[in-house]
């Protein structure tokens, strides 16, 4: 053997002797585990759908429930402790229908269109970020916003650089030239020759909308949505009817599922809501105009209602006070006229409902107020719930982290004063908040951040 080998084979021997030396080493002296935090719980609706526990207690560590145990349990050594034994308790709620960057003062906001740049409405994001958090909406699916803001604010919240809800992202909504979220309708021609330089989310034809997902996705989409009918908000008067070809939206739905992402239609009119659901789409978004034949293809198809019941109602009174276009009221007008009825119909026949509220619309942090209209139109306070924990997580494709307080699930945590199961109002005034375990909100007060220590 030459002695380059004979260097070579000891070296090897050496690292892996090292190698053991260090595995044991590392096996004999475990890193110390994290500090859990204990909770106690008056009451514990830690299943939604199922009945609440009593006097309960959720340890958390590392930002996950490591267990969820009978009775308030003395914590252990070094842990700290969350008093809400005299509170229910419940996960944190999920909105699939929110569009962050969106000011509540909308006058405001049309008057300053001209003014602000995207700095702006990032800023207005954040605050509309915290205030939501604190409405006990721990996650929203964001489902209109732009791509490059809505990613940044996703992330840095995730990081923990500010406060905000988990943000499942859809970016710009896929919309057809002409149609509801085409930026450019009825602008000047400065301003449309802005917006249409901008406006990758703008398809025409089955492989154009194919382009239009791709490029969503390829700036950071985590969902998919299109306008497969008019829209109240959209400054033009095309109705609230279907405004895209099957083909066109059979292309959005595949190219969106072959890249994983679920899909989510905008849709107001029977004729775009049946199309939207025989392409293949998982969630309908408004569904004003449901009816018999819809509702069926909605359970043969296994797909979602997100009915966003404050949505027109804001419309309308926000049309009525002047801030909205006289084309936007007319078709506000029109879709609450029917929305709250034929919804009441869907959840009759068995449709399966997600929690959502368009908020953006409505005011940020007033979303909990979906609740008592979903009540309203027939769904059990307990359903309602369901609704925005576990069926929402199970619509998101994320019921392994978030939607019950289970062991090994995200610790996103919410505390109300009274049993919502009896008074679903109770949900409009929540007094503590957690998400991931961290402590945003504790006696109905925000807490400093990022958190001490």
């Amino acid at each position: 053997m030459s002695l380059t080998s004979s260097l070579k084979r000891t070296s090897l021997q050496a690292g892996a002797v090292a190698l053991m030396i260090s595995s044991i080493c590392s096996a004999q002296t475990p890193a110390a585990p994290e500090p859990a935090v204990y909770v106690h719980a008056g009451s514990l609706l830690d299943r939604p759908g199922q009945e609440p526990r009593g006097a309960s207690t959720i340890i958390v560590r590392g930002g996950k429930i490591e267990a969820v145990r009978d009775g308030l349990v003395a914590p252990e050594a070094g842990a700290k402790l969350v008093d809400l034994s005299k509170q229910f308790v419940l996960p944190g709620l999920i909105d699939m229908h929110v569009h962050i960057f969106s000011d509540d003062d909308k006058m405001r906001a049309r008057m300053e269109m001209a003014n602000r740049d995207i700095e702006d409405n990032l800023l207005i994001g954040v605050d509309n970020a915290r205030r939501t958090l604190g409405a006990g909406f721990t996650t929203i699916r964001d489902l209109g916003s732009d791509i490059r803001s809505v990613t940044a604010l996703r992330d840095a919240i995730s990081s923990g650089l500010v406060q905000g809800p988990t943000i499942v992202a859809a970016g710009r909504a896929i919309a057809i030239t002409a149609g509801h979220g085409d930026g450019a309708n009825n602008l000047n021609r400065d301003l449309t020759a802005v917006a249409r330089a901008n406006g990758t989310n703008v398809c025409n034809g089955a492989d154009d909308c194919r382009r239009a997902v791709r490029e969503q996705i390829a700036q950071g989409a985590d969902v998919i949505k299109f306008t497969a009918t008019g829209g109240v908000l959209s400054n033009v008067a095309g109705g609230l009817k279907k405004q895209m070809y099957p083909d066109e939206m059979k292309a959005i739905i595949d190219t969106a599922h072959m890249f994983g992402r679920k899909v989510a239609a905008h849709a107001h009119g029977q004729d775009g809501i049946k199309a939207a659901l025989e392409a293949g789409v998982d969630s309908i978004e408004h569904g004003s105009f449901t009816d018999a034949e819809t509702n069926t293809l909605f359970k043969r198809n296994d797909a979602w209602l997100v009915p966003t019941l404050l949505a027109p109602r804001a419309a309308v009174e926000q049309g009525r006070a002047g801030s909205r276009t006289r084309t936007s009221l007319l078709k506000a007008e029109e879709a609450m006229a029917a929305h709250a009825k034929n919804v009441a119909t869907a959840v009759r026949s068995g449709v399966k409902i997600a929690f959502g509220t368009d908020t953006g619309v409505s005011a940020h942090g007033q979303n909990a107020q979906e609740f008592k209209l979903m009540v309203d139109v027939g769904m059990t306070p307990a359903a309602a719930i369901q609704a925005a924990t576990a069926d929402a997580a199970t619509l998101l494709g994320r019921a392994d982290s978030i939607g019950t307080l289970e062991p090994g699930k995200d610790a996103d945590i919410i505390a109300v004063a009274a049993n919502p199961l009896s008074d679903v109002t109770e949900l409009e005034r929540v007094q503590f908040v957690m998400r991931r375990g961290v402590v945003h909100k504790v006696e109905g007060a925000y807490q400093a951040f990022p958190p001490e220590g």
